[in-house]
Formats: C-alpha cells, sequence, structure tokens
C-alpha cells in the first residue's frame, strides 16, 4: 500500500487534456499510457462528458478522470467547464476522496448549475508502487483487464457497501456523502477501461441492453488488439451490437495500461 512519505505534495503540474468537446489522442506517461476518445451527442462542439488527465511531482502521479453530466445544452456545458475548473484546483490533492466531495458541495451550491448532477470516476497511478487509485461516484464500473490471466473483470474490490451511511452517490444529489477510493496494483500490460454509460445503455434490435458484463464479453474479443487500436474496435463493435445506428448519448473512452517504463 501507498505509504505517507511516498505520497509526498505534489507539485510542477500539468494538465494533458481537459475538456468536454470531442477528442480522440493518446499520451504516454511514467509507468502508463493512456487513450481518449469522446464524441459529443449528434456531433455537438461540446457535450455533458468531461475528460481529465494531469501529471504532477515529476511525473510520479498522473490522475485521470471521466464525469457525465446529466442532461444537454448550454447548462450542462457551463457545469462541465465548472467541474473542469474544480479537477484544477484539486490537481495536486492526492485524496480522491476529498475531491469528490469538493465537487459534491460545489453542485449543490453553485446557483447556475440548475439542479443539474454528474457520475464521476476519479483515478490516480502512483508509478512508484504502480497501484491506481480509483474513487466511483455513482459511475459505471471500471473494466480491469489482467494480462498475466488474459481475463476481464469489473472494478469494484474494496468498495464495502454499509447501510449506516449514504456512500458514493452520483455528484449533486445531496449532503454529506460519504465517498470511499480503493487501490489496486498493476502488472505490466494490464489495462483499465473508463467509459460513459452510453456504452453499457446501448441496445440491440430486440432491446436487450448490453450492461456491464456485456461490455465485458464483448471486450474479451478484442484483448489481441495493439492498446492503440482498442477504443475504435471497443466503440466499432458497440455500434454493431445496436445496429449501427448513432449513438444516442456522448460517448467517451478513456484506455489506461501500465508499460513497462
Amino acid at each position: 500500500m501507498i505509504s505517507s512519505n511516498q505520497a509526498a505534495a505534489c507539485h510542477q503540474c500539468t494538465e494533458v487534456f481537459n475538456g468536454n468537446g470531442s477528442i480522440h489522442n493518446a499520451v504516454s506517461l511514467p509507468g502508463i499510457d493512456a487513450w481518449i476518445s469522446s464524441d459529443p451527442f449528434r456531433g455537438d462542439e461540446r457535450g455533458g462528458d468531461l475528460h481529465y488527465v494531469s501529471t504532477c511531482g515529476d511525473g510520479r502521479i498522473s490522475r485521470f478522470a471521466v464525469l457525465d453530466v446529466a442532461g444537454h445544452g448550454e447548462t450542462v456545458e457551463r457545469v462541465a467547464r465548472r467541474l473542469g475548473s474544480l479537477m484544477h484546483k484539486h490537481v495536486d490533492t492526492l485524496d480522491q476522496a476529498e475531491l469528490a466531495r469538493s465537487l459534491n458541495q460545489d453542485l449543490l451550491t453553485d446557483g447556475d448549475s440548475g439542479g443539474q448532477f454528474a457520475t464521476a470516476v476519479l483515478t490516480t497511478y502512483y508509478a512508484p508502487t504502480n497501484h491506481l487509485i480509483i474513487c466511483n461516484a455513482g459511475h459505471p464500473r471500471p473494466a480491469l483487464y489482467r494480462a498475466a490471466g488474459r481475463r476481464w473483470h469489473l472494478l469494484d474490490e474494496g468498495v464495502s457497501h454499509g447501510a449506516q451511511s449514504l456512500r458514493n452517490l452520483p455528484l449533486g444529489i445531496l449532503e454529506p456523502v460519504h465517498y470511499e477510493q480503493f487501490a489496486v496494483e498493476l502488472g505490466t500490460d494490464d489495462m483499465v477501461l473508463l467509459y460513459t454509460d452510453s456504452l453499457i445503455e446501448a441496445r440491440n434490435g430486440s432491446g436487450r441492453r448490453l450492461g456491464e458484463h456485456g461490455l465485458l464479453e464483448l471486450v474479451a474479443q478484442l484483448d489481441s488488439l495493439p492498446p492503440q487500436d482498442f477504443n475504435d474496435a471497443v466503440l466499432r463493435t458497440v455500434a454493431e451490437f445496436h445496429g449501427g445506428s448513432p449513438a444516442q448519448d456522448d460517448e467517451t473512452l478513456l484506455v489506461l495500461r501500465r508499460n513497462a517504463a
């Protein structure tokens, strides 16, 4: 596990990607590679999906986040910009649970949000120990690929679901909410898939919803592909599942792979 000495204060932080517009790009950071694909609904210039990538602490710490603001339109764009500003404000905050609480409180108190809410998955990669730390606020569960066993799993292990308090709800619903985080150690070539709900809400011609487990079955057929081709293959296969019709919401996919650097 990560010690307090290892988790020293971040400095010299740099935002790599940040926004809610269309993007298809990649970046290689110390210990981890990332591929981001995001397309707003109906080809709009901006959407409700927010992506965020930053690196801090001389490359020891990299943060990756995907947020999904409910709805569409100008109000959503204002909320997305506000969330992006808060992500920047907390770029050197190692405690993602604290970041989630700040995002939640801001959405509840910001009059411009218009009662909007958002789901979010916040992840931080700590290169010295190869740990990925995850905090999930009501977002679809990430998928984890273990290269050694060539198997995909839903990434939620370590998260308890106590009945005594409200935990890990979407941002902007109510206050106070307790947000938990957990860590997994990544092996070389392990991959983590972050995505928004449009992928798992895709339906085929008979109305069957793809769902989380359906997405796992889908990506299991693609794990032999080079990582740089993975995003396009996932989006193409999901489109084939729903008959090639246009997506009914913003689509965002962020793939992480631990490299050998």
